[in-house]
């Protein structure tokens, strides 16, 4: 296991790792190609755990062997590796020399999920974070696969977002069959449909760094990259196109008790959040930025900008979501007299905020009760 100490000199934050599942002949290389093309400048690092044809700048890595590496033009870097060495390779790609925004793994198609998510929940390497469990099913071929392989319906109860795949391939009464199926199988897993893999990035990962310039996350970036993509001029066709986002900003401190609230009952079209909070619980005055990738959440303290005003802003992004019912229930979350909240009001929060195992986070969460493992990804509370 990884033992290697953060670089005191990079001020990054721990780099998501993003996990993208589902059986043989799902669409999986197909969607990440998809994501790999429509980055927008996004430093991609790609662990392959399974042996396909990855088109990577006209370039594809089947048949590479266990630990092959490959450094690739534009800013991606792919590996095919073994199970086995999945924590070396996210110690090369987290390496601040490559600069990586993002990881995503591939999964074998036989892999089981659960275990991957295990893996990096364990893991000791502080410049990652397990970021989200994305489950691709093939629309076509849904009975036939729960037929083969009865474990589908657990790794679906592992997912944060399953993304039906091949829709193009059926019509509406069987769309709407699998769907009833699939929600009846993972109640509250936010459901995205595509054809071909076309999935908008921007549901899974930003697609302009955060931290390229000033280290910290611009309010302004987050909502130009929710209206436009930050991709090419023509959007045309986008994935994109499909949703819409909800901007909220508030100068008063949020109450951590009922954000936590919100969270745990957000509608299931809400695919992801992104931005930051100010809570100003006395002895948790940091500003904590907010990732949510379908029910996956995870919050990460950090110190303010010198001259940055305490302000709450985030950057909502779904499909069939109503703005202004998400803005009124945003709006109830504000806190008047947040320096009145005792420590276990943020208790809630910290659940969600990575830390070592088994740790007391300054008293304020009892040892007996460490944060949640995203293994418990299942758990109604890991919305």
């Amino acid at each position: 296991m990884n033992s290697r100490q953060p670089d005191r000199s990079d001020t990054r934050p721990p780099i998501p790792v993003v996990v993208l599942a589902g059986f043989l002949g799902s669409g999986k290389t197909t969607l990440l190609n998809h994501l790999l093309t429509h980055r927008g400048g996004t430093r991609i690092g790609v662990v392959v755990n399974d042996f396909g044809s990855i088109e990577i700048d006209a370039m594809s890595v089947a048949g590479q062997v266990g630990d092959s590496m490959v450094s690739l033009g534009g800013g991606c870097l792919c590996c095919a590796v073994d199970g086995s060495e999945l924590d070396a390779y996210l110690e090369k790609l987290s390496d601040p020399v490559h600069r990586i925004d993002v990881i995503v793994i591939e999964a074998s198609g036989l892999a089981e999920p659960q275990e991957m998510i295990r893996m990096l929940a364990a893991s000791e390497n502080p410049a990652i974070r397990y970021g989200g469990l994305v489950e691709v099913v093939d629309a076509a071929e849904f009975d036939a696969t729960r037929a083969r392989h009865p474990e589908t319906d657990r790794h679906l109860a592992c997912a944060d977002l399953v993304v039906l795949n091949k829709t193009d391939r059926v019509d509406g009464a069987e769309r709407a069959r699998i769907e009833a199926e699939l929600a009846a199988l993972c109640p509250g897993i936010p459901l995205v449909a595509a054809d071909h893999g076309r999935i908008d990035p921007e549901l899974l990962f930003d697609r302009r760094p955060w931290t390229e310039t000033r280290g910290q996350l611009s309010f302004e970036d987050l909502i130009a990259e929710a209206r436009d993509g930050s991709g090419p001029a023509d959007h045309t066709g986008h994935a994109h196109t499909q949703y819409e986002s909800t901007e909220f900003a508030s100068d008063q401190a949020l109450s951590p008790r009922r954000l936590i609230d919100f969270l745990d009952r957000r509608p299931a079209g809400l695919y992801r959040i992104k931005g930051f909070v100010y809570f100003g619980v006395p002895g948790h005055e940091e500003r904590y930025e907010v990732h949510a990738v379908g029910r996956f959440l995870r919050f990460a303290p950090g110190p303010w900008g010198r001259g940055e005003p305490r302000l709450t802003r985030l950057v909502l992004i779904g499909s069939g979501t109503d703005g202004a019912a998400l803005l009124r229930e945003l709006d109830a979350c504000r806190e008047p007299a947040p320096q009145n909240a005792g420590p276990e009001a943020m208790w809630g929060i910290l659940r969600y905020v990575a830390r070592p195992a088994g740790t007391d986070p300054e008293g304020d969460v009892p040892a007996e009760d460490p944060p949640a493992a995203p293994e418990d990804s299942a758990a109604p509370a890991e919305v």
